[in-house]
């Protein structure tokens, strides 16, 4: 709960159970029928500074009844001072203590998600650009003449100017948000409080010039996944003095949602859940070389933004000599194709990379760029692990191999943020939510400033007693 929810919810437990323990008619069970007006006053305050969401509705019902409640005591009437009606009064303070209990819940159960603080010396500016890539045709709608178009984040070291507001999220929540609930296997209105969420990021805020030209890292979602799916760690490699960028892969993530508004949604038919085992290779196979060839595209697009060719507050201060990407899942898989194609990428790393549609004639080839995997404790098949042991075994450059204890799949993004009731939908493991967003964030800022910037980082050199959730590996 928020500072003024809580408040509120305190205070209506206070409206249910203080008078119970004074007698009747004496003056501080008069006085505490104060405690009613000052919830409503409260409530009112939560309404106007912390905004409406629809999970603090029957907390506001119970607020007003009551105040209905303590009318009686507020306008001086007696009371019946009778043993009959104390019981009543207890039976109705108990029923009370379980409806304010029931009214509680859902402000708990699906909070505003709080994001971790940045951690780094630098305010934080972004600006979304959309582009369009003429010489690949879109393979993912029926339309012959159209052609790759895509959505593009970027994160840098800022100075906002006084008085700027962070931006959201996610763009268009009257659309993610009933896509994600969807997603998520819940009602559509049930994520409608994301847009409370409070950032970091200054919309096109003034470029901090302080140690620019600033090294590139480029995030990529993994399939259903969305551009700030990861926003705390866009905005904490931003925070330590990178130029963070994160696509929309147009059709594989969730919901692309274009600079006119028009709304992309993730097409199923990318990959069709039931089809023959060649067919189904066939088709991750084609998404994630779609995936790795909108990687390389962003990276041709920031040369133009470097040059000032696209009009940002970044011009001249991209230092795409240090270009590293990451990615999960999907996402993982396609920075190591584009990492094996393209030597721009000078480090890369994968968060439970999918690494079975990586062609086998890829694997053969040995990584030449450092590279850290990490891998949560119960998602990869052996298939998947097989294929990460071929890669990690024949690597000519250093490369890392973690597993973090308590982890699932989802614990690499925000989603677990959304609700306690995580680990029950499967979307997080049992390590602490916070903990293990911690342990993930710092082990790839310090992987980024060990490869792109040359600093030394002995989180990298060996197991950690700070993490001892963290299974190490390097060679």
């Amino acid at each position: 709960m928020r500072p003024l929810e809580l408040t509120l919810f305190l205070l209506d437990i206070a409206c249910l159970l203080l008078p119970l323990a004074t007698r009747p008619g004496s003056a501080a069970w008069r006085a505490l029928a104060w405690l009613a007006p000052l919830a409503c006053v409260t409530a009112v305050a939560q309404l106007v500074v912390e905004r409406y969401r629809w999970q603090m509705v029957p907390l506001y019902l119970l607020t007003v009844v009551l105040l209905a409640l303590a009318l009686p005591r507020l306008l001086g009437r007696a009371p019946a001072d009778a043993p009959r009606r104390r019981a009543r009064d207890w039976a109705a303070g108990v029923l009370g203590a379980v409806v304010l209990v029931v009214a509680g819940a859902p402000p708990v159960l699906f909070p505003v998600p709080v994001l971790p603080a940045p951690g780094g010396p630098y305010a934080i500016g972004t600006v979304t650009f959309q582009w369009t890539d003429p010489s690949r045709p879109e393979i993912y709608t029926a339309d012959p003449n159209d052609v790759r178009t895509i959505m593009v984040q970027i994160w840098y070291p800022a100075t906002p100017a006084p008085g700027a507001q962070p931006g959201p999220w996610m763009d268009r929540l009257d659309v993610a948000g009933p896509t994600i609930a969807r997603y998520l296997g819940l009602p559509s209105f049930f994520l409608d409080h994301a847009g409370l969420v409070k950032t970091n990021s200054y919309p096109n805020a003034a470029l901090n010039p302080s140690q620019a030209p600033y090294p590139v890292v480029i995030y990529s979602h993994g399939w259903n996944g969305f551009r700030t799916v990861n926003l705390n760690q866009s905005e904490a490699l931003a925070s330590h003095g990178y130029i963070a960028v994160a696509v929309d892969h147009t059709y594989g993530a969730m919901l692309t949602v274009f600079s006119d508004g028009r709304v992309a949604l993730n097409n199923p038919a990318a990959l069709p859940p039931e089809t023959p085992a060649d067919a189904y290779q066939a088709g991750i196979q084609a998404l994630e070389a779609t995936y790795a060839a909108d990687l390389r595209f962003v990276i041709d697009q920031l040369a133009l933004v470097n040059s000032g060719a696209i009009p940002s507050p970044l011009a001249g201060r991209l230092d795409l000599t240090r270009v590293g990407l990451y990615g999960h899942s999907t996402g993982g898989g396609a920075v190591v194709l584009a990492c094996n194609v393209d030597k721009r990428c000078k480090a890369g790393l994968g968060m439970d990379a999918w690494l079975e549609p990586v062609p086998q004639a890829v694997l053969a080839q040995p990584l030449t760029q450092p590279f850290l995997f990490m891998r949560s404790q119960a998602w990869a098949t052996a298939e998947n692990d097989a294929r990460l042991a071929t890669l990690y075994e024949g690597a000519q450059a250093g490369v890392v191999r973690l597993t973090i204890v308590g982890t699932k799949h989802y614990d690499f993004v925000l989603l677990p943020l959304l609700t306690p009731l995580a680990p029950a939908l499967g979307l997080k493991g049992p390590i602490n939510g916070q903990r293990g967003m911690a342990i993930i964030t710092n082990y790839l800022v310090a992987f980024f400033d060990h490869a792109l910037k040359g600093q030394d980082r002995p989180l990298l050199d060996g197991p950690s007693t700070s993490y001892p959730e963290v299974t190490f590996e390097h060679r």
